[in-house]
């Protein structure tokens, strides 16, 4: 039984969160997905440029889940303004933005990620896994010699980087290995009962070494809606060779034009906003919820 000074500590290892965009129903959606990962903590929600900026300020978060259509500011233009006023937590731009203007800015101000909306729940995840596991590897690195840094800078970069194949627990490698041969061969995408039908695994195996392998950053997913239910899940391979469970980083660029589709169930930021901009003057003061 964990006594109050444990709940303390892991409150202190959590990676403090805040989420950002002018649609409060999206920002709901979305501090709902963080707050089901134990990793993660949801201090605080801003719906403009202005109220993120005070927030960062207030709260001090570790990360920063950026949407770009803002009523006040575009979304990017807050990044230099957080760097100048002396803060350093990460960025990960959450829009419906796909101009590759935004795209090549969003990299040249060095966000941790880019996560086109709409998504569901396991597209978010996927990433903060990533970041978290990055973020640690940052923070316990120890430079002895160039190597060191080399292998910093590849993780940051989202290259494959000198490490051993590791798989998590109860996945084999020689499952692996079939599914990633599968997805391969397969003349266009699958679904996780496809595949299972294919290799003679489970449907749930077939869809964790998938999900597993989206994670990774090896795999891109799409989502088909039918006329009922939930949206199916459909992978793709992307043409990088995972070496039997081996760990590879996705990084922007390997997110680029991944998601799209309607809004549906259980995926978040489908609001309908183009390209041309978000609408202005809709939030008030209200739209600041620090805590």
């Amino acid at each position: 039984m964990g006594s109050a000074r444990d709940e303390r500590h892991a409150a202190v290892d959590a990676i403090d969160v805040l989420v950002v965009d002018d649609d409060f129903r999206v920002a709901r959606v979305h501090r709902a997905y963080v707050e089901r990962l134990d990793a993660f903590r949801v201090v605080g929600v801003a719906g403009t440029g202005e109220q993120a900026l005070a927030a960062v300020e207030g709260l001090r978060p570790d990360l920063v889940l950026l949407d770009l259509y803002l009523p006040d500011v575009f979304g990017l233009d807050v990044i230099p303004r957080l760097r100048a006023a002396g803060h350093d937590c990460d960025v990960m731009v959450i829009s419906a933005a796909r101009e590759a203007d935004a795209v090549r800015g969003a990299v040249r101000h060095g966000v941790v990620d880019y996560l086109l909306k709409p998504f569901d729940f396991e597209d978010l995840r996927g990433r903060l896994e990533r970041y978290a596991v990055q973020r640690g590897r940052l923070r316990d690195t120890v430079v002895r010699g160039q190597a060191d840094v080399d292998r910093v800078l590849a993780g940051a970069a989202g290259a494959a980087g000198p490490v051993a194949p590791v798989l998590p627990k109860g996945m084999s490698a020689e499952t692996a290995g079939l599914i990633e041969r599968t997805l391969r061969e397969a003349d266009g995408t699958l679904s996780a009962t496809e595949c299972a039908g294919l290799t003679g695994v489970s449907r749930v195996s077939a869809r964790r070494y998938l999900e597993h392998f989206h994670t990774m950053g090896t795999v891109e997913v799409s989502l088909r809606y039918g006329a009922t239910g939930r949206p199916e899940r459909r992978y793709r391979f992307l043409g990088m060779g995972m070496g039997m469970g081996g760990e590879r980083g996705a990084g922007v660029r390997a997110s680029l034009g991944w998601r799209g589709g309607a809004g549906g169930a259980d995926v978040a930021g489908g609001e309908g906003r183009g390209a041309g901009g978000g609408a202005g003057g809709r939030r008030g003061p209200d739209s600041v919820v620090w805590g």
